[in-house]
């Protein structure tokens, strides 16, 4: 049977979603509402679904930026594409027609980074045979999505999940429960005290964080789809910390946490994981993802306490394939990979300068 590739539009997105939550290789990254967050933030969303007798076997949602200055584009596809891994032919027709519309756009490259685990090395050997170049950074923790995560099977009862986690870990979350941590679904109305607590979080450990607008479009695009929750702690009626989840299918991932200077020492971090796993339980997912830890696990490492407090839920260290270039325009590629290290490290320094002056 001949395949058929149409690129869709709004009339579809209901059915794109769909496939994409009945596929095991479903991603919420590659759902049409994170392609609508991100044509907010310059990026152009373009989706692709493959057909046979009718039925997609295929779809992929492509993310098109402009590279600044110059004005050429780049296509990413986060976390995708959604099909058959195993199944070369049906890939190599999708790769083909991605290359038709890199052609029309004038596309250097397309970016891949998918969940798939590092050691299944079959997938990497087809995206080298196919011309995919490795575009690792060598950061590990710094790729446009994270290399490393831990991934936990929810699939058994509460209790077994309880008992799997290190003793520390479910002492916390019976202290958080004892000493009165009260946690909820949050509204619209939160987001203003989640940021809040948020840029508190950001300022503590010295990471960066998009602005207020970023995260009204994450909610209002994801969770009225239910593509997302937010998640709300609270400590004598006042709210210490703050989450933000996704899923899709029979999977959830845990995506934003915040949590106040004020109060630790009641562990609202821990007892609001337990409770994001409850809920995403509570959906019929199976797989529970706690997204980025550092790759270098030394206990100098700065994200070394982030590391350990995942790594008390039992879920599997996973390493992932790491991201993949295939490249349309050689000459321009190469120029590219010369100039977008000195831009990114201008752009930090900036930023570095602009805190100074804030803490100053």
């Amino acid at each position: 049977m001949a395949y058929v590739a149409r690129w869709i539009d709004q009339s579809e997105r209901s059915r794109f979603n769909t496939f994409l939550a009945g596929h095991k290789k479903g991603h919420v990254l590659q759902s049409w509402e994170w392609g609508e967050i991100k044509n907010h933030t310059e990026w152009e969303p373009w989706r692709l679904v493959v057909e046979e007798d009718g039925e997609i076997v295929a779809a992929v949602s492509i993310l098109e930026r402009k590279i600044p200055v110059v004005g050429i584009p780049i296509f990413y596809a986060s976390r995708g594409p959604v099909l058959d891994l195993e199944d070369t032919a049906l890939f190599d027709f999708v790769l083909a027609e991605i290359r038709k519309l890199a052609k029309k756009r004038g596309a250097i490259f397309l970016k891949v980074d998918p969940d798939v685990p590092s050691l299944e090395k079959e997938l990497e050997q087809f995206l080298v045979s196919r011309g995919f170049r490795s575009a690792e950074t060598g950061k590990g923790f710094e790729g446009v999505q994270p290399k490393y995560v831990f991934r936990l099977d929810i699939s058994p009862a509460e209790d077994e999940l309880l008992a799997n986690m290190q003793q520390k870990t479910r002492y916390n979350i019976r202290l958080a429960q004892k000493k009165g941590v009260v946690i909820r679904r949050g509204t619209r109305e939160d987001l203003p005290e989640f940021y809040r607590v948020l840029k508190e979080t950001t300022e503590r450990d010295q990471f960066l964080v998009r602005a207020y607008s970023y995260f009204e479009d994450l909610y209002d695009s994801l969770v009225p789809a239910g593509l997302g929750e937010l998640f709300i702690g609270e400590f004598e009626g006042k709210i210490i910390a703050g989450t933000l989840a996704f899923v899709i299918g029979n999977k959830a991932w845990y995506i934003y946490g915040a949590s106040s200077n004020s109060h630790r020492n009641v562990m609202p971090n821990y007892l609001i994981q337990w409770e994001m796993i409850r809920w995403a339980k509570s959906l019929d997912c199976t797989l529970y993802d706690f997204r980025g830890v550092p790759g270098h696990l030394t206990e100098d490492n700065p994200l070394y306490g982030l590391y350990r407090f995942k790594k008390g839920f039992n879920g599997e260290y996973t390493e992932f394939i790491g991201e993949w270039d295939l490249v349309y325009r050689p000459l321009i590629y190469s120029l590219w990979n010369h100039l977008e290290p000195i831009y990114s490290d201008v752009v930090k320094g900036v930023i570095g300068k602009m805190r100074q002056r804030r803490r100053g």
